[in-house]
C-alpha cells in the first residue's frame, strides 16, 4: 500500500477580495512525503509565507484543497482544523512568540497540556526536548534571560512538543546571525534524520536553502521550480 503524502496541496489558490483582487498563491500542486526536508524560496512578495499558512491550515484557500496525511481538510470546521494543527503540525515563526512571563519549560507545557496526559509524563517529555535541543540549563529561565538563538530553539522545542509528523517554519532564521542560522538548519536536518519527520522551511537565504534535500521556488505565487518534483 502506497503511503499518503504527509501534506498535499491540490490546485491551491489564495485571492484576497476587493475592488482589485490580489492573488497571493496561484494553482499550486505540491506533495511532501515522510522524511522530506523542503526549503521554499523566492523573491519578496512571491507568496512563500502565504503558501505556508495555507499548508498549515492557518488560512483557507480560495480554490483547491489541502490534504493532511490523506485527509481532505476542505469544509472542516474551525474547531476540527485546530485539532489537526495541535496534533499533526508544529509551527516556528521568524519571531519566537514565547510567552515572556513563563519559563522555557512552561512554554512547552502549555500546548502539551491542551492535548492531555499525565503531568509527570508531560514534564519529562518537555525536559527531554529541551535537553535534546541543547537547552538543559535554560529550562527555568524566562525568554528575556536567553539569547536570540536560544529563544528560537525553545520555539522549535515548543513546536515539537506534541510530536507532530510535520514541522512548518516561516523564516525561522530571519532574526539570527549566520552562525545561529546555520545551527538552526543543522537542527532541522537532524530532526528529519532521527525521526523521519517532514520539515518545510520558508527562507530568503539561498545558502541555507541549498542545505535542504528539496527546494521549491515561487515567483508571483506560482511554483516555477521544484527539485523534488516527479516527472510525469
Amino acid at each position: 500500500m502506497i503511503e499518503a503524502p504527509v501534506i498535499e496541496a491540490r490546485g491551491v489558490t489564495r485571492t484576497l477580495p476587493g475592488p482589485v483582487p490580489v492573488t497571493l498563491v496561484r494553482a499550486v500542486d505540491l506533495a511532501i512525503g515522510r522524511g522530506e526536508f523542503v526549503a521554499v524560496t523566492g523573491p519578496s512578495g512571491s507568496g512563500k509565507s502565504s503558501l505556508l499558512y495555507l499548508l498549515g491550515l492557518l488560512d483557507r484557500p480560495t480554490e483547491g484543497r489541502v490534504l493532511i496525511g490523506g485527509e481532505d481538510t476542505a469544509g472542516l470546521s474551525a474547531g476540527a482544523l485546530a485539532r489537526i494543527r495541535r496534533a499533526r503540525l508544529g509551527f516556528v515563526f521568524q519571531f519566537h512568540f514565547l510567552l515572556p512571563e513563563f519559563t522555557a519549560r512552561e512554554n512547552l507545557l502549555l500546548p502539551m497540556r491542551r492535548q492531555g496526559g499525565e503531568e509527570r509524563a508531560l514534564r519529562a517529555r518537555a525536559e527531554a526536548l529541551l535537553v535534546r535541543l541543547g537547552l538543559g540549563e535554560a529550562m527555568d529561565k524566562l525568554p528575556g534571560e536567553l539569547s536570540g538563538g536560544m529563544r528560537q530553539r525553545v520555539a522549535v522545542a515548543r513546536a515539537l512538543a506534541n510530536d507532530p509528523p510535520l514541522l512548518l517554519a516561516d523564516e525561522p532564521t530571519g532574526n539570527l546571525d549566520s552562525q545561529n542560522a546555520a545551527s538552526m538548519f543543522d537542527l532541522f536536518a537532524s530532526l528529519v534524520a532521527e525521526r523521519g519527520r517532514s520539515i518545510i522551511v520558508v527562507t530568503h537565504d539561498p545558502g541555507l536553502a541549498a542545505r535542504a534535500g528539496r527546494q521549491v521556488r515561487l515567483v508571483d505565487g506560482r511554483v516555477v521550480e521544484d527539485t523534488g518534483a516527479v516527472a510525469a
